[in-house]
């Protein structure tokens, strides 16, 4: 359900609501029921019921029913929506804790997050940047990186949530191949038989044969080489200005960034759509998919939005593609 006091319960109201979307899984929500409840009125879609439940076999996976996971965490009262609170962001890991075991015990085939905020997660006591973090630390998954797609727009990290002087110096060939590797894994997943994956350099113009950093020679480029001696299909390291283009026309299956901004600022543009006229957000969608873990997770790839949050306005279509890529992982699998 992400973070009650966010916009997660009202997309997630607005994507169940679609009949097509039972046809294809059997979505369960984990949160606090109530907080759904009120999410039908915000939306409009008191047409809807939702059940609540204590464990997965009481579910009754129907159209026009949704079933919620009730932890009753979140009393009524308590709930500052809009806001950054400590009680929903205490709330909102509960909720992964949850789903996370539900899982790693095989009761659900795949995990779908709505977003968290970092900053009440951290006033709740629970350090992690991230649910990547937190997926990985309940896994113990020493290898993972994070996947955004946008149609057949594909990125993969080498570091993300640490500080730019940080990620310069998380560039180091070990990393480098180990992504390069879940990239053509990822894709071979997805049902491409032979990706291409494009590398990116790290410096202006991939350092220009070591006159802006040496990085591209030192570490980067050792790393494409044993890729490529593997038998994968990489290329690079390409300077991004032009590597993101190619990407987006289809050259490349998926491209490697080397750090967060520069794998998200593309992705981001070509998915989110601003309507200037109207003064509202056209289009947010995109899907962020972590690699590398024993169990399956997507999310929708944008925050908590507590802008809109009560409207009822905000798009569920970030959550629908990342409904839909987490039905293809579990097909695949």
């Amino acid at each position: 359900m992400g973070d009650p006091g966010s916009i997660g319960p009202e997309i997630t109201v607005k994507a169940l609501g679609n009949p097509s979307v039972y046809e294809k899984i059997r979505p369960l929500v984990i949160g606090d029921a109530w907080v759904m409840e009120e999410a039908l009125k915000i939306t409009g879609r008191e047409d809807l019921a939702v059940h609540p439940v204590d464990s997965v076999e009481k579910c009754r996976f129907k159209p026009g029913i949704i079933d919620v996971f009730d932890l009753k965490i979140v009393d009524r009262g308590e709930l500052l929506r809009a806001e950054v609170s400590k009680i929903s962001g205490e709330a909102a890991f509960r909720y992964v804790e949850k789903v996370i075991r539900l899982a790693r015990d095989g009761e659900v085939d795949a995990t779908v997050t709505n977003a968290l905020n970092k900053e009440a997660l951290n006033l709740a006591g629970h350090h992690y940047s991230g649910h990547t973090e937190i997926y990985a630390h309940m896994t113990g998954t020493k290898s993972y990186t994070m996947l955004l797609v946008h149609e057949n727009f594909r990125v993969v990290h080498v570091s993300t949530h640490v500080s730019l002087r940080q990620a310069c110096d998380l560039v180091k060939k070990p990393r480098v191949l180990e992504v390069i590797r879940i990239a053509d894994q990822a894709c071979r997943q997805m049902g491409i038989q032979k990706p291409k994956i494009g590398v990116a350099g790290l410096n202006p113009h991939s350092g220009e044969n070591g006159l802006f950093g040496k990085e591209e020679i030192e570490e980067i480029i050792p790393a494409i080489t044993e890729a490529r001696d593997e038998g994968i299909l990489a290329e690079g390291p390409v300077p991004p200005d032009s590597l993101f283009p190619k990407a987006r026309g289809g050259w490349y299956d998926i491209v490697v960034a080397m750090y967060h901004d520069q794998g998200h600022i593309p992705l981001k543009v070509a998915g989110f759509v601003y309507d200037r006229e109207h003064g509202k957000w056209e289009a947010v969608s995109g899907v962020n998919i972590t690699l590398g873990l024993p169990i399956i997770r997507t999310s929708v790839d944008h925050g908590t939005a507590f802008d809109q949050a009560g409207k009822g306005t905000a798009s569920e279509a970030s959550l629908l593609n990342a409904i839909e890529y987490a039905s293809l992982l579990a097909g695949h699998r």
